[in-house]
């Protein structure tokens, strides 16, 4: 399942709430409260868009219902359950906020930590992550699982935090203005905001016991979590030069399979040349004949994908007009 982001609209408010909702119809009035109490203390503008990634139940009659009663409500639903990364795709699409924060539906994240998020935004951060430091699920399911993802991701990205998977997060429209989201992507935004020159730092927040419905998510979502973290290393690394990892892989079954295919020429070219039996049991085993062509085989096949991965980057950065690079300001001289 990919997602796009299309151009985002000018900001002309203060902050963006951006809210993906599935089957929490029980949750919804009451996030529709704590949100209104939370964001019209802050005496700035705000919107808050909630999108219903194609609810089964009554969440969106739910959801029109406090757009009715709470101003600056902005309302998104899905055909059919697209997922969170999709619903978080179309809510910074449809933001106009300067900030745009986001969080979960189930109450489990607190609106009232939203000014924390926000002091971190005006110190010069570009992305807040919450960190659920006294977290209020249950240990096996929850808890390990997202202990080994946290620790995977941050060694692989190199941007260390201690909770990817919290929700509540602020974002400068800049940084989620220019990302793409695919898959599951949305908890790496902070690696790949890093990979664009933001900067990031991390709060520890409140974190509630799920009062009603159900978690969606369970302990095989590490196994896509995984496959998606390899898809965010290429892009951290070499997204603009892939043959530097196909050709490392190609080197690595390249060079054993050229040493190799040197012993067997060289063993054949001592019995050839000076009669010695040295090395002639080896020749005739077929694993040193059939090996080393096998590993440079290998090796040419790695170099190719390399290659043609090269056309398709430059393909895909020339037909968009995409840069390689972000540019964060410009300055000059007097007339210049």
């Amino acid at each position: 399942m990919t997602s796009q982001i299309a151009s985002p609209p000018e900001a002309t408010c203060n902050i963006s709430v951006v809210i993906p909702v599935y089957n929490e119809e029980e949750n919804v009035p009451l996030l529709a409260e704590r949100l209104h109490a939370a964001l019209s203390r802050l005496q700035r503008t705000y919107e808050i868009i909630l999108v219903d990634d194609g609810s089964s139940d009554r969440t969106w009659e739910k959801l029109v219902e406090g757009a009715r009663r709470y101003p600056n409500f902005r309302l998104i639903r899905f055909r059919r359950n697209f997922g969170q990364t999709a619903a978080m795709s179309a809510g910074f699409s449809e933001s106009r906020g300067e900030v745009v924060i986001t969080l979960d539906a189930d109450l489990q994240n607190d609106p009232d930590d939203i000014p924390l998020l926000l002091e971190q935004i005006e110190k010069g951060y570009d992305v807040v992550s919450g960190w659920r430091k006294d977290r209020k699920d249950t240990f096996i399911n929850r808890r390990l699982p997202s202990m080994v993802a946290n620790a995977l991701i941050s060694k692989i990205t190199g941007v260390y935090l201690h909770d990817y998977g919290c929700t509540l997060k602020a974002y400068r429209r800049e940084v989620v203005s220019k990302l793409r989201l695919y898959g599951e992507m949305h908890r790496f935004i902070p690696a790949l905001a890093s990979w664009i020159g933001g900067e990031i730092t991390e709060v520890a927040v409140n974190h509630h016991p799920r009062r009603f419905g159900k978690s969606k998510y369970g302990i095989s979502r590490i196994f896509r979590v995984i496959l998606d973290l390899m898809t965010v290393k290429f892009l951290l690394r070499y997204s603009t030069h892939p043959i530097q990892m196909f050709g490392k892989i190609g080197l690595f079954f390249g060079i054993p399979g050229f040493l190799m295919l040197a012993v067997v020429l060289a063993m054949h070219l001592s019995f050839l040349f000076f009669g010695t039996t040295f090395g002639a049991g080896l020749i005739k085993r077929p694993f040193w004949v059939i090996t080393p062509f096998m590993l440079m085989l290998f090796c040419m096949q790695f170099i190719s994908m390399g290659l043609l991965a090269e056309i398709q980057i430059r393909t895909y950065h020339e037909s968009q007009e995409k840069p390689t690079y972000v540019i964060r300001e410009r300055a000059g001289s007097a007339g210049s």
